[in-house]
């Protein structure tokens, strides 16, 4: 009975920490530069693929994700500079 409210409890106080994290991360990319966003955006997708990539090949989706964000970086940082 104990676990069960212990659980309970620690749901809303996760919902509201990750609302804030949402919030906080959103709000930050509104003063971004344009090469910035495409950097910040190509290490996310970078790092998703290779998350999913490492997981189905390599068995360490850790690795996958760290590598596919910085070549995600790369190619954002690269793009941003092509278009000035």
């Amino acid at each position: 009975m104990v676990k069960v409210l212990e659980n309970n409890l620690k749901k809303p106080a996760i919902k509201i920490i990750l609302g804030f994290f949402c919030v906080a991360t959103l709000s930050s990319c509104s003063t971004m530069t344009p090469t910035q966003q495409r950097v910040l955006s190509g290490a996310g997708i970078g790092a998703v693929g290779g998350a999913v990539v490492g997981g189905l090949t390599a068995g360490s989706p850790a690795a996958g994700a760290a590598v596919g964000a910085a070549v995600g970086a790369g190619l954002g940082a690269a793009a941003g500079a092509l278009t000035k």
